[in-house]
């Protein structure tokens, strides 16, 4: 029996690595070799090549922290975030609120506002930027302006008022909306119909009321965690700025997050991989240093009592 159990595990696990093997063999190549490689290139001059000999020590982490285009980029990464977390989590907890309610076509509206999510962050920008929140007064925005008279804004090249943060928080509101609000549906799910049973029984009133007291509180897990993969998020955006912002004649000085300066640094004319990288691990840094925080300051993974 014995021989017969070792001879099960040893089957077992080889299963299991037959199953898993390629998955983690993938994740190793592509993810953590290149996580890796570039965390080595930081710490060398990188200029047109990924396998430099000159050791240049934190010089490259100096030269990108003492950038201003750098410290620029963070500083709209930090306005992006300002402006895209607290809309999309309440747009995503109110279509939530309102599609659980629902006691028809339920399954319909949620898959109607989960189905942008399945859309290319590039195809919706170039959605938004030609037929939406075209500069001339053939697009869908202009035209409801003419309507009220109103003359033609050319959305993405007026930076008094920048018009442009208008056009890079709807698309991606758009986008990962339906996203988030399936995540709440969950965790009003989980909420036990007896709570508000309860409070009905007290006398608490349906509506603000009970939504204030149970609802949101019962929410609080989820609510950290959409915050996190919110911030998460806005550190990575690329997609929808590069595409919407840049044109023949390249990209313009204004807002530039994080990712688009890297991919100027590390691809662009200089071809400077050692400081792109050194920019990377910095990006990577905030982003864990935020998040811990994050966690931390909401009680993210506490036992409650």
């Amino acid at each position: 029996m014995a021989a017969y159990g070792a001879v099960r595990r040893r089957r077992q696990a080889l299963w299991f690595w037959v199953f898993t093997g390629p998955f983690v063999l993938g994740l190793v190549l592509f993810t953590y070799v290149p996580l890796g490689w570039s965390v080595w290139l930081s710490f060398f001059d990188a200029h047109n090549t990924v396998s430099p000999t000159d050791f240049t020590g934190l010089d490259n982490y100096r030269q990108v922290l003492g950038d201003p285009a750098f410290r620029s980029a963070l500083g709209t990464f930090a306005l992006f975030t300002a402006f895209i977390v607290p809309a999309t989590y309440a747009l995503s907890l109110g279509l939530a609120l309102a599609v659980s309610r629902l006691r028809r076509a339920q399954a319909f509206f949620r898959s109607v506002f989960f189905l942008p999510t399945a859309c290319s962050y590039v195809v919706a920008a170039l959605v938004w930027k030609l037929s939406v929140f075209n500069g001339v007064r053939f697009g869908l925005a202009n035209t409801v302006l003419g309507w009220f008279g109103a003359e033609p804004v050319a959305w993405l090249s007026v930076t008094d008022p920048p018009w442009y943060w208008l056009v890079v928080v709807t698309v991606r509101l758009w986008l990962q909306a339906g996203f988030y609000m399936v995540l709440f549906l969950a965790g009003l799910q989980r909420i036990p119909p007896q709570l508000y049973e309860a409070a009905a029984v007290d006398g608490a009133r349906p509506g603000w009321q009970t939504f204030r007291h149970i609802t949101f509180p019962a929410l609080r897990a989820t609510s950290v965690a959409v915050v996190l993969l919110l911030v998460i998020n806005a550190f990575q955006a690329f997609d929808e700025f590069y595409n919407l912002l840049s044109d023949a004649r390249g990209y313009p000085p204004y807002a530039r997050p994080p990712l688009v300066y890297l991919y100027y640094t590390a691809l662009g004319q200089g071809q400077n991989l050692g400081v792109g990288s050194a920019g990377a691990v910095v990006l990577a840094l905030v982003i864990a240093v935020v998040t811990v925080v994050q966690s931390r300051w909401s009680g993210l993974g506490r036992r409650e009592a």
